[in-house]
């Protein structure tokens, strides 16, 4: 197996830098880098700039507005888009509903959602999570029930999601819900289009350690949603949620996330000195560097030999879960190191200086004010889209057949 790019793939390698030297905003970019957060305006603009040049729903086919790309053309543009300090794509949208729907939505909704998709009209997030369902999603208990009333056929949604990332920008959210009580389990959910506006949804902020409101609890109280929104058949919506989580866990893994942190992590490792010396010369802290690097090289590998496999015609399996377990744990270490790097600095935390325009004199390198923030939030990870626990059962299933 040949895991070197052909001279077709370099031509595209520069065209994708070209392109992020000319259209990326720096100060967008700066931000990025800095571990600052993100408003929706700058995701939205961002995306909008990806729309424009047809690269936005990378991953999508032709005929539905993507560029036709090949697994390795996309992995070449997320590896330059990371490093170029490119804003990690809100994925509910685009990179999960999309797919969904391409592959299960009827001509109808495909027509419809998807290039409001495209072109920002609808900004959706994921109704999957509750309060006794996370990593075990088989365990939903939001109900939908379907009526006919003199309104015409909807379902009637009860229940609540939790963890629903960045609902408070959301119009739209995609459920998984329980349409049959009485079936197994993974038998008895539906995959439902939700409109956020409608009478009884209701959103309550989760605030995180630094402040932010980045998650959400979700609760519908006796909502009306159109039969016409359900996606493929009802009962049958496990299908689409395994599939949806296959391109959730595979890019999680987040590659190209990972090399950019890692440059950065070797940048802070050379500028700060403990006892005299760089800290990059610091044998312990050398080691851990050495070893976390090793760990992202052989994970890049792994990745790219899953991309042959789908260029191949082949379909990730337990590989995404694999790349799901190792890709959390490398960015993990990656930003742990950060903030030891930092030492007492990470300690103070100033909100301000989580946001664009904080002018203070910073309290030690400028890299500490956000270590330990981004630290704590990113532990995240190994639990979102499946616990690294659960990826390991699916391992041992698919591989082992324990």
């Amino acid at each position: 197996m040949d895991l070197n790019f052909t001279p077709e793939e370099e031509a595209f390698r520069a065209e994708v830098q070209s392109f992020l030297k000319d259209k990326m905003p720096q100060r967008i970019a700066s931000k990025v880098k800095a571990g600052q957060r993100l408003s929706k305006a700058d995701q939205d603009e961002w995306h909008a700039i990806l729309n424009e040049r047809g690269w936005y729903a990378n991953h999508w086919p032709q005929e539905w507005g993507g560029p036709g790309w090949g697994a390795v053309q996309k992995f070449i543009f997320d590896n330059e888009c990371a490093l170029a300090g490119g804003p990690r794509i809100v994925p509910f949208g685009v990179n999960m509903l999309g797919p969904v729907l391409i592959k299960y939505g009827n001509e109808a909704q495909k027509r419809y959602w998807l290039p409001r998709i495209l072109s920002g009209a609808d900004w959706w997030c994921q109704g999957y999570s509750e309060p006794g369902a996370g990593s075990d999603l088989a365990s939903v208990k939001t109900t939908a029930v379907r009526v006919t009333d003199a309104t015409g056929d909807h379902y009637i949604v009860n229940g609540q999601k939790t963890w629903t990332t960045q609902g408070q920008h959301a119009n739209m959210i995609f459920c998984l819900v329980r349409t049959d009580r009485d079936a197994k389990p993974q038998e008895g959910i539906s995959f439902l289009l939700v409109d956020m506006n409608s009478p009884g949804v209701e959103l309550r902020p989760i605030r995180t350690l630094d402040g932010d409101r980045e998650v959400n609890e979700v609760f519908f109280t006796d909502v009306k949603v159109p039969v016409e929104n359900l996606v493929g058949e009802e009962n049958k919506g496990w299908t689409c949620a395994k599939y949806l989580l296959t391109y959730e866990r595979t890019g999680i893994a987040g590659v190209g996330f990972s090399v950019a942190a890692l440059e950065k992590l070797k940048m802070v490792a050379s500028k700060v000195h403990r006892n005299g010396k760089p800290l990059a010369q610091d044998p312990q802290f050398a080691a851990r560097m050495a070893r976390v690097e090793i760990d992202l090289e052989n994970m890049k590998t792994t990745n790219l030999r899953v991309i042959a496999a789908v260029a191949g015609g082949g379909v990730p399996g337990a590989e995404s879960s694999m790349l799901k377990i190792r890709g959390t744990e490398i960015r993990q270490e990656i930003l742990s190191l950060i903030r030891r790097a930092m030492g007492p600095y990470a300690l103070p935390f100033i909100e301000a200086a989580q946001y664009e325009g904080y002018a203070d004199e910073p309290v030690g390198p400028k890299e500490a004010a956000t270590a330990a923030a981004n630290y704590f939030n990113y532990r995240k990870l190994s639990i979102f889209g499946g616990s690294n626990e659960i990826q390991k059962n699916i391992i041992s299933k698919m591989i082992l057949g324990l």
